[in-house]
């Protein structure tokens, strides 16, 4: 009697392979400490730049009332999409779409208020004014950068075709794309403080 040699599926392949469930939020998290040392290293420019007065003028500082606004938003769509992700681990995947769909928009019309304060902006500070001004664009775009990268992100995962995960466990790429959010939402806290309070004070100190 022959016997054919009988070699395994590719879903029974997988399954034999060992699986590291936290290994993508590892991986979000050493993402997130190169691009934290990025933002750090623009906010250690800031200062030693403004350390400088001849090159230094902040005449007209950026108004708070928009930035506040734009940090209301962001702050309020980390908890929308964390209340998602709570509705994804409940299996109540259809909730956890929908408010991942509404973090989508708030992200967009941060994106959208950030333009209109640049035209605003532009009137009185320009990245040729001075130190401040060039630091303050290149930190503020690159955070906008950051921002539709991770709306990207959030983008991918909405139109996944379905959440329910294979195993037992709870559903991973929500969780990882909302912690890269997250520290989205954390930096622009630092950027309000930085870049808008700051000069605030010392301008009617």
């Amino acid at each position: 009697m022959s016997t054919a040699l009988q070699y395994p599926g590719p879903e029974a392949a997988i399954r034999g392979l060992p699986l590291e469930e936290r290994r993508g939020i590892y991986a979000m998290w050493c993402v997130i400490a190169t691009e934290g040392a990025l933002f750090a290293s623009f906010f250690a420019a800031y200062f030693y730049l403004g350390s400088n007065k001849e090159r230094w003028q902040v005449d007209h500082p950026p108004k708070l009332l928009v930035a506040f606004i734009l940090l209301a938003i962001l702050v309020a769509s980390s908890f929308v999409l964390e209340w998602g992700k709570r509705r994804v681990r409940e299996r109540r995947y259809a909730a956890g779409r929908l408010l991942l769909a509404v973090t989508i928009f708030m992200g967009l019309v941060f994106l959208a208020l950030q333009g209109y304060e640049y035209k605003d902006h532009w009137k009185t500070l320009t990245p040729f004014s001075d130190s401040y001004g060039s630091i303050f664009y290149v930190i503020t775009s690159f955070h906008a950068a950051h921002v539709i990268v991770g709306l990207l992100m959030l983008t991918y995962v909405l139109v996944l075709p379905r959440y329910a995960p294979a195993r037992e466990t709870p559903f991973r790429p929500y969780e990882t794309v909302a912690l890269y959010w997250h520290f989205v939402d954390v930096v622009w806290v630092f950027v309000v403080l930085i870049l808008y309070v700051i000069p605030h004070l010392i301008a009617h100190g």
